[in-house]
């Protein structure tokens, strides 16, 4: 599969190249553009501040340009946290997109979206302080909508960027078996 994979809002950080680098030993082409322009963050509010200066339309215009020159190849859009949100608003964007794998994150829909059978796979902690029950189940059912087929894998006492060994969240059983499941996610596609 050819995998378009978004970092956090913390930027593109050696865990992001390490998920790459997992994803490409399966066999899989795996791109991962920089949203940050070489911007990297030590902390949740950092990165935020990072991503309120670019501006979330100019992040999601640089998404678009770096998926695009690919998109007839039938992509995989894929992301962690607000790299997850910015995958679901392209892979809904894109008719041709061949899946969707949100890890960490989700985002709003458009009351017209559509993704009929789009195989959309999910991962995340539970509770997440940044999507709380409430939010995923309402996504769930508008997710269901648009005609995604979807699955949910959440992970007890795991913090919210669990996949990723450099932060205090990281979950080393959580992220195994998501990279396990994601994997054989992939492999069906």
């Amino acid at each position: 599969m050819n995998i378009m994979l978004f970092h956090s809002v913390y930027g593109l950080r050696p865990a992001v190249h390490a998920a790459a680098d997992r994803l490409r030993a399966a066999g899989h082409q795996v791109r991962v553009p920089d949203l940050y322009e070489g911007q990297t963050a030590e902390s949740v509010e950092a990165g935020r501040a990072i991503k309120d200066r670019i501006g979330k339309e100019e992040l999601l215009h640089r998404a678009i340009a770096a998926a695009a020159p690919h998109s007839d190849e039938g992509l995989v859009y894929a992301g962690f946290s607000l790299g997850a949100a910015i995958a679901q608003n392209l892979a809904l964007g894109d008719e041709k997109a061949c899946g969707l794998l949100l890890l960490h994150g989700t985002s709003d829909l458009a009351e017209e979206a559509r993704a009929d059978e789009l195989p959309v796979q999910l991962h995340i902690a539970s509770p997440d302080p940044f999507e709380p029950d409430d939010w995923l189940n309402a996504w769930y059912l508008q997710m269901q909508r648009t005609g995604a087929d979807v699955e949910i894998y959440r992970y007890q006492g795991a913090g919210h960027l669990y996949t990723d060994p450099d932060l205090p969240d990281y979950d080393a059983a959580a992220a195994d078996l998501t990279w396990r499941t994601a994997l054989g996610f992939l492999a069906t596609l």
